[in-house]
């Protein structure tokens, strides 16, 4: 606990309106050259890179295009997804409505929900709304994430809540961090049961308006009439192409509340001017109050500490607020967030002694962009080693890292082989999972195809590999392939496990929580 007590301290340090330290002055030129080089070494089809220092914008750096050769250029007022950044907003509408006396923080959950369940029935009555939102539920990391993507799919919220039920946890309750978004859902609800109003509506009104986030959309809206939106990209035969673009409406996804918000560089610039500025707000009136702030940047839940914290930036602690993670950097406060989803990543990180925010919006698959170009950024503030601190630098870093990690292959695609017959008539069924739904296992266009009645990107084709089964998934864009684990008797299977072929893949495809039963046959 001895990080959660010193999170505490450095919340309480930040909100008393301490004087500040003056951030050493750094050439908006420095900063520029940072953004180019990581967005040359990377190949990104877009970026645009903002910094406020001591309430003044000093750097808006924006480059490449809203879809990769159609010539349209990003700019400040671009729309970007902010993935799970959009966390630290559903945790501010909950403290307005706390300054508001619409809910308290240790309130439980079915005060707000009657109907809402844990998998486990003292979980349920005990658990606060705090709780849904520093990732200590006792579930595992993305646990129901596949409710919410690959997208689109035909969740709805009410469905994604109401799967919660059926999850398995992994370990006790408050037991241990463990990254959640399903219970971010959770949040947005209560939000909209205590503020009288849906969740987009709320955070329109709690957030985007009284800040002057003009462009920041939530809830359903029309591409074309909004305009200039970024889409997500990825690298495709060496060139980066477009995957997974919007249509013409933007739905009202059931994850708006843990990653599906989208803002401009602008707009993210004036989210960092509201947290590292107290007195914003009405006068006398702020926009938030001392102690939601506090509440905000408290460490509720220690996180781990990893080597490359302390290697990179000395740190001595990590852990989990509302909305935000914690930690220090060379003696210095950082308060942060970064948020990805498919094609598409960002970063805010907030130095709250030095008065300095950075935010990084990508619009490709570019986690170690990301990773790189925040740390160089942040390192410009406050290192003092005398060190390189540059692209170069912390590229070759995780070069490094991953040099020494112990790589275990899996077989290459061209191992495959055609599922034998008495496989295929064995496995050859619907099955169902009580919080996925069906799928569908049956022959199709000679292959047995294993498809999801409720997302239909989910799509493959079943191989033997190496003497197991894997689904290979069809669509380009989804490229986590899953083992599957058969329980038979008498000659058929009746249920079925999975796992993600990489172990270390993106958790999101949380193929180890689901437990498929056979209710019927191929029609």
């Amino acid at each position: 606990m001895r990080a959660a007590r010193l999170g505490w301290a450095l919340a309480g340090w930040l909100v008393a309106g301490l004087p500040a330290a003056a951030a050493a002055p750094v050439p908006p030129a420095r900063l520029a050259a940072l953004v180019d080089a990581a967005a040359e070494r990377y190949t990104l089809p877009g970026i645009a890179v903002g910094v406020v220092v001591d309430g003044e914008v000093v750097l808006r750096h924006t480059r490449g295009e809203l879809r990769a050769g159609e010539g349209e250029a990003i700019d400040a007022e671009t729309l970007f997804k902010i993935a799970s950044n959009s966390k630290a907003m559903t945790g501010a509408v909950l403290a307005r409505l706390v300054d508001a006396g619409r809910l308290r923080w240790d309130d439980p959950v079915v005060r707000y929900l009657p109907d809402f369940r844990m998998y486990d029935d003292w979980v349920t009555r005990e658990i606060q709304v705090r709780d849904l939102l520093i990732h200590n539920s006792g579930l595992g990391p993305g646990a129901g994430d596949l409710m919410l993507w690959p997208s689109p799919n035909a969740f709805t919220r009410a469905q994604v809540i109401e799967g919660l039920r059926h999850l398995r946890p992994r370990w006790s309750f408050r037991a241990r961090y463990a990254y959640d978004n399903t219970l971010y859902i959770v949040a947005g609800e209560v939000a909209a049961a205590a503020g009288g109003a849906p969740y987009d509506v709320l955070v329109r009104r709690e957030v985007f308006e009284p800040l002057g986030m003009t462009r920041c959309q939530a809830g359903a809206w029309e591409r074309d009439a909004v305009g200039n939106v970024a889409q997500p990209h990825a690298r495709l035969e060496g060139r980066n192409a477009v995957v997974r673009g919007d249509d013409a409406t933007i739905p009202d996804e059931p994850m708006m509340a843990a990653g599906g918000l989208r803002c401009s560089l602008d707009d993210m610039l004036r989210w960092a001017q509201a947290w590292l500025d107290p007195e914003v707000g009405a006068p006398g009136r702020p926009w938030l109050s001392a102690a939601q702030r506090e509440s905000a940047w408290t460490a509720h839940m220690p996180m781990p500490l990893t080597a490359r914290m302390r290697a990179w930036d000395r740190s001595h602690f990590s852990a989990y607020g509302y909305g935000w993670r914690l930690t220090d950097v060379d003696g210095t406060a950082k308060v942060s967030h970064t948020g990805t989803l498919s094609g598409m990543v960002s970063s805010l990180a907030l130095l709250p002694e030095q008065r300095v925010g950075i935010v990084v919006l990508i619009n490709g698959d570019a986690d170690e962009a990301r990773t790189v170009l925040t740390q160089a950024l942040v390192k410009q503030f406050v290192a003092t080693d005398g060190g390189a601190h540059d692209i170069d630098d912390y590229a070759g870093r995780l070069e490094a890292e991953r040099g020494t990690l112990d790589h275990t292959t899996q077989p290459e695609t061209d191992d495959a082989v055609a599922v034998a017959p008495t496989v295929a008539v064995s496995l050859a069924g619907r099955y169902r999972d009580p919080w996925f739904g069906d799928v569908a296992l049956c022959p199709r266009d000679g292959d047995l195809r294993w498809i999801s009645m409720r997302s239909p990107k989910l799509d493959g084709d079943v191989v033997a590999v190496d003497g197991g089964l894997q689904v290979r998934w069809r669509a380009p864009d989804v490229d986590v392939d899953a083992w599957l684990r058969p329980t038979s008797a008498n000659d058929r299977t009746v249920s079925l496990q999975m796992a993600k072929v990489d172990p270390d893949a993106d958790f999101s495809y949380d193929f180890e929580d689901l437990a498929l039963v056979r209710i019927g046959d191929c029609d």
